[in-house]
């Protein structure tokens, strides 16, 4: 089987690249992901699969666009709904390119997530995989966590506090922000 991987990140990377390579399939990776906000966080991100294909050798096609203002379209959703569409805007590209490319099969590093939602993905992906008429590749890499983080800080990959959004970042340092600024308040998503 051949299938393209879409890469949300380096750390999430590792260990389904190292299992579907043990599985045989041949695996190229896939680099999408205008969701990941600011453009500081976006570069370390990308230097970081670059870091990772350099010392885990992987082809990896890159699709290298920064998506503010289509992130911003998906922002103005709340909670679980902005979540979907953040991950169908991605796993559309991918299905697209795979398809284009003449890949068997389609499948995604948000997998590998304990913080990502499981079946929200594969409702997705499933979806998109009967629209395009790929397959779509399900494996929950999840029960490699604790491996994929020992890997990732072996090879001393950048290690992202957030998901990518910027609602993940106000999630993550807002209650630190809260107790050490005095009347500093954070909007509710």
């Amino acid at each position: 089987m051949k299938a393209l991987l879409h890469i949300c990140c380096a750390n999430c990377a590792v260990f389904p690249l190292d299992v579907l390579k043990k599985r045989g399939i041949d695996v190229t990776g896939f680099w999408y992901n205008p969701n990941i906000h600011p453009l500081t966080e976006y570069a370390l991100r990308l230097d970081a699969v670059k870091q990772l294909v350099s010392q885990n050798p992987v082809e990896i096609l890159y699709d290298n666009y920064y998506g503010l203002a289509d992130f911003i379209e998906i922002a103005g959703l709340k909670g679980k709904d902005r979540c979907a569409a953040c991950y169908k805007m991605r796993l559309t590209q991918t299905a697209q390119k795979a398809k284009e490319l003449g890949y068997d099969a389609f499948s995604t590093t948000l997998l590998y997530s304990i913080y990502q939602k499981y079946e929200t993905i594969v409702d997705t992906a499933s979806e998109l995989a009967n629209r395009y008429s790929i397959e779509f590749y399900e494996e929950d890499f999840r029960k490699g966590w604790h491996d994929g983080i020992a890997m990732s800080k072996k090879l001393s990959l950048y290690r992202q506090k957030y998901c990518g959004c910027i609602y993940s970042e106000m999630e993550r340092y807002a209650g630190k922000m809260q107790k050490s600024i005095a009347g500093f308040h954070i909007a509710k998503c």
